[in-house]
Order: C-alpha cells, then sequence, then structure tokens
C-alpha cells in the first residue's frame, strides 16, 4: 500500500498511541485535512473513520481515501463544532482526535492568504465562505481591531498595529498577505527573523475569521458526549490559547476537577456532565527528533482524556 501523503501529521505516533485503535471499533478524525490521520488509524487495524473538514478542497483526497478503504472511512464536510449534528448519536464512537489550527496545507496553498511569506489576497477562511480577513482589516474600527488582535494574537503592541491598520487603509484598500505583514512590521518597528513580527497579527486574524476558539469549545462539548465509555478524546494544540482551552475544558469535567477556568471557555447551563472524564493526561510534548524533521511540530502539545 502506497502512502501519498505529503504532508506529515504532526505527534502521529503519540496520537496512535494515546487512542489505541481496536478493530472493529470506529473513531473520528475531527480535521481530516490531508488525510495522515485518518489513514494511519485506518491503516492501524480493521477499524471505521468518520472524518470531518470544512474544507472543501480536502473532498479530492476523501475520494482517494474511499476508494482505498471503502465502507471504513466515510468523509463528512462540515465544522467540527456541530459534531453532534453531523455524527449519529447512535453510534459506538471509542476515540475522537482533533489538531486545531491551520493545517500545513493551508499554509502551503498561497492562493489561501494564511501565510505572509508569498503575496497572496488577504483571506484566511478555511470553509473559503463568509467573511475574510480582508473584511476584518478594512472594515474594522480602531478599538475593535485591536482587541481582536490583542486577544487572540496575544500581541502586546496590538493598539500600534491596529492605529498602523486604520492609517494605511485610508490610503488605500489593503488587499494581500505581503501588504499587510509590512504595516503590521513597520508599527512594531520588526525585523523578520525566526519569528516573523507580523505573525501574531495573522493568528488573531486567522481565529477570528474562522471562530476558531467557538468552534474547539462547542467540538469538546460534542465529542465528549458522543464518546463511549472509555472512549479517549485526544487533542492536539499549537498555542496557548487552544491548549488553555483544552487543558480547562478535560480538568473541569474530570474527577480530579480543578478551580481553574478559562476566560474564553463561557459558562453553560448544557455543559458536560461532571466527571465526564475518569483519567487525563498532563500535556505530552514531540520529541526531539520529531522538532527538528518537522518544524510545525515545535510548539505542539496533546492532551488526552477517557471517558467515564
Amino acid at each position: 500500500m502506497t502512502n501519498t501523503n505529503k504532508h506529515i501529521p504532526v505527534m502521529l505516533n503519540q496520537v496512535l498511541e494515546n487512542l489505541a485503535p481496536e478493530a472493529g471499533k470506529t473513531y473520528i478524525d475531527c480535521t481530516f485535512g490531508n488525510g495522515g490521520y485518518t489513514r494511519a488509524i485506518l491503516e492501524q487495524t480493521n477499524c471505521s473513520c468518520i472524518s470531518i473538514d470544512q474544507d472543501p478542497s480536502v473532498k479530492a483526497k476523501a475520494d482517494e481515501l474511499t476508494k482505498e478503504f471503502g465502507s471504513r472511512f466515510t468523509f463528512i464536510q462540515g465544522k467540527f463544532g456541530d459534531l453532534e449534528k453531523l455524527v449519529s448519536n447512535d453510534k459506538n464512537i471509542d476515540g475522537i482526535v482533533f489538531d486545531i489550527g491551520v493545517s500545513s496545507m493551508q499554509l502551503d496553498e498561497a492562493d489561501r492568504g494564511f501565510s505572509f511569506n508569498k503575496t497572496a489576497p488577504l483571506d484566511m477562511r478555511m470553509s473559503k465562505s463568509g467573511i475574510s480577513a480582508k473584511d476584518l482589516v478594512n472594515e474594522l474600527e480602531e478599538t475593535e481591531l485591536a482587541n481582536i488582535i490583542y486577544k487572540y494574537g496575544e500581541e502586546k503592541k496590538s493598539r500600534f498595529v491596529a492605529r498602523a491598520i486604520v492609517e494605511a487603509r485610508q490610503e488605500k484598500e489593503i488587499e494581500t498577505t505581503t501588504e499587510l505583514a509590512e504595516i503590521v512590521a513597520n508599527a512594531i518597528y520588526g525585523k523578520a527573523g525566526k519569528t516573523h513580527p507580523a505573525t501574531k497579527t495573522f493568528q488573531a486574524l486567522r481565529i477570528e475569521v474562522n471562530k476558531e476558539l467557538e468552534q474547539l469549545e462547542n467540538g469538546l462539548k460534542a465529542a465528549t458526549n458522543l464518546l463511549d465509555k472509555d472512549g479517549k478524546l485526544v487533542v492536539v494544540t499549537f498555542h496557548s490559547l487552544e491548549d488553555r482551552i483544552v487543558k480547562n475544558f478535560m480538568k473541569e469535567n474530570s474527577e480530579t476537577k480543578g478551580s481553574g477556568t478559562s476566560r474564553y471557555l463561557p459558562v453553560a447551563e448544557d455543559k458536560v456532565l461532571d466527571n465526564a472524564f475518569s483519567k487525563i493526561s498532563k500535556a505530552i510534548k514531540p520529541s526531539k527528533e520529531e522538532i527538528l524533521s518537522n518544524k510545525r511540530a515545535r510548539s505542539a502539545k496533546l492532551r488526552v482524556a477517557i471517558k467515564n
């Protein structure tokens, strides 16, 4: 069997080790992307996998896996925040995996506008529909723009960045990734080094465009409700905002409930039942070898919870 994956899934070995797929059982890959996790799960044993992705461009890869694995593989286009609407709750789900954030495939497609390394339309929409990053930077008021950049990018100079964006768009509409990156770099007097000065601003806009943290909150709740007893929830995150939400969600819904709650995780009446998890892990980090071979793994953290 030939593996045609171009992109290397981050922490794949640790994901498989903690998910521990078993023959005859059903798993969900909530972030299909280029199909790396899905393929590995299906190759591990004679199990079934339901994969979800909001990006319409992944359909070709999903069709490939359908031909290869037949009825063992099911692809559903949609947002993982709507997981309970997308997957029937009468199915026995034994494990669910999330790989949060933008995929390397999306970063590599310059015309998607996620990266500032190449000139491209300022888009950033994972679903290719709705409000784009271009809409935000050209239409939001300065204060609202600064708040988004500070909250989701943790950019300390967010007010300077927002002011520079507003001043620049008075001259002409900001249309491309490199235009925005230059405006941000000039605003904070940053030099492009290991971390580009526009990195945090781009992260913030991407999160806002795709409502990523809200989707994560909803997806974690839905996944917990769908999992069978002893089912495993495996989540890979890439920055502190995501990891904080996952960490606090697992802690607040475990037998060893902690006192900390995420400021991004609203209190809801339909909160998952107390003691939903019998066991939760500490953050698991990638090996030094993986970090050397796959730079995207540098900031990755994996957390696991087992359904009570």
